[in-house]
C-alpha cells in the first residue's frame, strides 16, 4: 500500500458514523467496525437497509443503530451528527464517508446534466458535509480518524465515466486537503481507492449500455469482497496511511498515470473501445 504516515495511531475500536452504510462496503466497514468492539451509527438514504446491517451486528454481538440520511443534504448529514451524539455511548470518533453512486456509459456531452447533479450532490457533496459536519468536533477531540472512499476513478480518469470520475477526484483532493490541515491534531484521514469491488453500484447506479455489462462481467470476475476492503482500509487508519489502494490494478494504475501520463490516457481510450467491443 501506498501510505503517508500519520504521528498518532488512531484506533479503529471506535464509536463511528458509517454513512451508505445499508449495503456493499459501507455495511462491510460498518460489521468490521463493530467486530473490533465499536459502537455504530449506521446511516444510509434507505431506512430499511440500515436497519438490516444494525440486525447483523447484533446478532454478532455487537452494538449499532440505524439512521436515515441523505448525504447530500448538509441540514441532514447535521441531524446525523446530533443523532450519533444521542445514541453513541461516548463521542463520534471514526467517521466514514461512504454513501455514493455510479454514472457512466456516456461521453462529456451526451450525459445527462441531471445524472451530473446527482452524482455530485452525493459523491462529492455528501463527503464534503460529512467532512464539514465532523473535522471540528474531531479537531476538539483531539483523536479519530475519518475515512472518505474514493476510488481508483479518482486518478484514472476512465473513458464514459465523466461525473463518476470527477466526484472522486474531488473526494481524493478533499481528502488530502483535509489530512495536511489536521497533521498534528491527532486526526487521521484515510483516503480509500479500489478498483473492482463487489458491491450493488451496477444495480443502484445510473451506468447505462455497454459498460453496465462489463462492469457487471468484471466485478464477478475480479472484484474483491467488500469485507477484505473495509478490513484493510481500517487497518491501513490505524497506521495513519492517507492513501489505500487495495488491488495491485490500482497501485499499477496509480504509478503509470504519473510516470507516462500521455501513454496512460491514449491506453486507457483503447482498452475501453476494446472492452466494449468485445461484448458484441
Amino acid at each position: 500500500m501506498f501510505g503517508i504516515r500519520a504521528p498518532k495511531k488512531t484506533s479503529t475500536a471506535a464509536n463511528a458514523v458509517v454513512t451508505g452504510a445499508g449495503s456493499g462496503i459501507g455495511r462491510a466497514f460498518a460489521l468490521e467496525i463493530a467486530q473490533r468492539g465499536g459502537a455504530v451509527l449506521c446511516s444510509d438514504i434507505n431506512l430499511e437497509s440500515a436497519t438490516e446491517t444494525v440486525q447483523l451486528i447484533e446478532q454478532a454481538g455487537g452494538q449499532a443503530w440505524a439512521c436515515r440520511c441523505d448525504v447530500s443534504q448538509l441540514a441532514e448529514v447535521e441531524a446525523l451528527a446530533a443523532k450519533a451524539d444521542e445514541l453513541l455511548p461516548a463521542s463520534v470518533d471514526l467517521v466514514v464517508n461512504n454513501a455514493g453512486v455510479g454514472v457512466g456509459g456516456q461521453p462529456i456531452g451526451e450525459v445527462s446534466i441531471d445524472d451530473w447533479k446527482w452524482t455530485l450532490g452525493i459523491n462529492l457533496w455528501g463527503v464534503i458535509h460529512g467532512c464539514h459536519v465532523f473535522t471540528p468536533r474531531l479537531r476538539k477531540l483531539g483523536r479519530g480518524g475519518i475515512i472518505n472512499v474514493a476510488s481508483t476513478a479518482s486518478f484514472s480518469a476512465a473513458p464514459l465515466m465523466g461525473p463518476y470520475n470527477v466526484t472522486k477526484a474531488g473526494a481524493l483532493a478533499l481528502s488530502e486537503t483535509l489530512s495536511a490541515e489536521l497533521a498534528g491534531t491527532g486526526v487521521s484521514v484515510t483516503a480509500l481507492c479500489p478498483t473492482l469491488v463487489k458491491t450493488n453500484i451496477n444495480a443502484n447506479g445510473r451506468i447505462v449500455g455497454d459498460s453496465s455489462k462489463l462492469l457487471d462481467r468484471l466485478m464477478s470476475r475480479l472484484g474483491m469482497s467488500a469485507q477484505r476492503v473495509a478490513r484493510d482500509t481500517l487497518n491501513a487508519l490505524d497506521r495513519g496511511d492517507l492513501y489505500v489502494m487495495p488491488q495491485f490494478d490500482a497501485r499499477m494504475i496509480w504509478r503509470a498515470k504519473r510516470l507516462i501520463p500521455r501513454t496512460y490516457a491514449g491506453a486507457a481510450g483503447l482498452i475501453s473501445r476494446f472492452g466494449t467491443s468485445r461484448l458484441h
